[in-house]
């Protein structure tokens, strides 16, 4: 039998707005049983599941689109592991820690990953799905029986496990530490390798700042160093690549590898290139977003990635993904347009403590040209040159018209999603549909406030806002933060079909490898001295530029058979070794 849950997203639903159009239009009205109600104390609308037929009228009349009704698969018989209230978000399964392990997870955004991890820690009590009773952990230790995870809740239950967790709102930690960085980092040192995590994670500079005064890649950093230097048993990351650059993501990997040693270990992130690098296995969460998640079975890195591209859990029988996901070399290795937009030579730019230096280059009409490098090289200086934001000496050859998508991000427009798209651009066309709506999935964005918005909801509104407008060329600056790896392959999907049907041109800057590997053939690789000294040599092949860079990294990258995606070798490994030796560190 399908089991049918109702999930009503309290963010979007407007129920004093539409004037609770939902009920109006739901036939069960007619026999007497009512499905959707209005909560007159919570001013809020509940649909009943036992109700319910899932006839789809609600969700279609919603103006906000706030309703979700869904058949979860035949297959999935058991019991649920945790609910959000009345017509929440829906979690089943659970994956395990491995001693000596490391464990990743992967999946879209709202699926139910963090919520693991906040289950895992203790943070959430979880309630089996009744969310109106208190449900003891025993109760949860009977239904994993015989499981690798019994001894685990056991020892939860009994507070005999020693756990290090690392949030993933790290934006949140000035709110709840308001002195020193070095006086909350010698507190946690519980292990006494802090010394030896400074120096890893480049922190000795920030320790005498307060919490509240340093970077968000800083702070980054600082969290998962407090998570290694406790002394625990099992350790939680929670999307520890965020703000970082490539050397920073890969200084990280290695650092919780070797700290992680007879411990157990668990990664949420979206970067593929770092969980191929960093996991041992991998657990896929899939299901609808905001409605609920089902955890896969553990894989070995290889398949656990390719089963998540290629969107079929096999096991389940269920397909949560109508197509794979395909990863396109030949972008890689295509000749570039000759037709140059704008040259640029002798670009020059000194301040206070940095300067910048480029030697030449240009960006080619019908071209994203991607951008990659370490942070404080001049990436976001070089895209505010060319936007006319800074002045620099040297030469740039073209007058152009620029839509600029900065690096931070803010909500600075009072007003709808909605009301902003507009304001640029006639969004009601079916081409802008087409072309930005859809594939940033805005549907369900449209009628919100920016101010409401998340990270990720906020990330996609600004791209989309930034590609409304009407130039000659686009700059995105790091346009995959905040978002999963569908909607940056989806990102990176939009801007290739763009500037070929528009013949269009532009610019990104990532750290995201495998994103970068998508969006075109040519690349420019900043160089240099973080926070003293940028230069670039030139504008190169992407081929060219991954090799350049990886070899400054000294990891390799080889090209999976299955589905074409660049693959990082695990550090000293036979094809790792090999592929250093040939100086191909970028193999497709």
């Amino acid at each position: 039998m399908v089991t049918r849950i109702a999930v009503v997203d309290r963010e979007l639903c407007k129920p004093e707005k539409c004037q609770i159009i939902c009920r109006r239009v739901c036939p069960k009205v007619r026999t007497g049983e009512e499905c959707i109600v209005f909560d007159d104390k919570e001013k809020k609308v509940l649909i009943d599941e036992s109700v319910c037929i899932g006839c789809g009228i609600c969700i279609k009349k919603c103006p906000f689109k706030a309703i979700n009704i869904v058949n979860l698969p035949h297959e999935l018989k058991e019991a649920p592991v945790h609910r959000f209230g009345p017509n929440g978000f829906v979690l089943y399964r659970l994956p395990f820690p491995v001693v000596n392990e490391i464990v990743g997870l992967i999946g879209p955004n709202g699926i139910g990953k963090s919520t693991v991890l906040r289950i895992l820690s203790g943070e959430i009590q979880p309630n089996l799905g009744e969310f109106d009773k208190k449900i003891n952990l025993s109760e949860m230790i009977k239904m994993f029986r015989g499981t690798e995870l019994q001894n685990y809740l056991e020892r939860l239950e009994n507070e005999k496990i020693k756990i290090s967790y690392k949030p993933q709102r790290v934006d949140q930690i000035p709110k709840a530490f308001k002195g020193k960085v070095s006086k909350l980092l010698e507190n946690v040192d519980e292990r006494k390798i802090l010394n030896d995590l400074l120096k890893t994670f480049q922190l000795e500079g920030v320790m005498e700042r307060k919490i509240n005064e340093v970077s968000g890649g800083e702070l980054q950093r600082i969290a998962i160093l407090a998570c290694l230097a406790k002394d625990a048993e099992v350790y939680y990351f929670d999307e520890p690549t965020s703000f970082l650059d490539v050397f920073q993501r890969l200084n990280i990997s290695k650092a919780i590898r070797h700290h992680c040693q007879d411990k157990a270990a668990m990664v949420v992130d979206h970067d593929l290139a770092t969980l191929d690098f960093l996991a041992d296995r991998i657990h896929i969460f899939y299901g609808v977003p905001v409605a609920y998640g089902i955890v896969s079975k553990p894989y070995g890195v290889r398949v656990g990635i390719n089963t998540f591209l290629d969107g079929y859990i096999k096991e389940d029988n269920v397909r949560f993904r109508p197509e794979s996901i395909k990863f396109f070399t030949s972008l890689i290795e295509a000749k570039a347009s000759p037709e140059i937009l704008v040259a640029f030579k002798s670009i020059k730019k000194k301040f206070e403590k940095f300067e910048l230096e480029i030697k030449g280059g240009d960006i080619r009409k019908k071209e994203v040209l991607a951008v990659l490098g370490a942070n404080a090289l001049g990436k976001t200086t070089f895209a505010r040159i060319l936007s006319g934001e800074i002045r620099a000496s040297g030469e740039i050859d073209s007058v152009l018209k620029i839509s600029y998508k900065p690096q931070y991000i803010q909500a600075d427009f009072n007003g709808t999603v909605k009301e902003m798209l507009s304001s640029t651009a006639d969004i009601a066309t079916e081409n802008y549909k087409a072309e930005i709506i859809r594939p940033l999935q805005l549907e369900k964005l449209l009628e919100r406030d920016l101010q409401e918005l998340s990270g990720g909801e906020l990330q996609r509104v600004v791209i989309a806002s930034c590609l409304s407008h009407d130039a000659d060329l686009y700059i995105l600056d790091e346009p995959s933060a905040f978002l999963d790896v569908e909607q940056r392959l989806a990102v990176a999907k939009m801007l290739n079909r763009m500037v070929e049907v528009k013949e269009k041109s532009a610019l990104a800057i990532d750290h995201d490898l495998l994103f970068l590997s998508q969006i075109g053939n040519r690349a420019m690789v900043f160089l240099g001295e973080p926070s003293v000294k940028g230069f670039v040599e030139d504008v190169t092949s992407v081929k060219n530029a991954f090799n350049v860079f990886l070899k400054q990294v000294n990891v390799t990258f080889r090209k999976d058979p299955q589905t074409g995606r660049p693959r990082a070798n695990k550090l000293n490994s036979q094809l790792d070794r090999e592929q250093k030796e040939k100086g191909n560190y970028f193999y497709v």
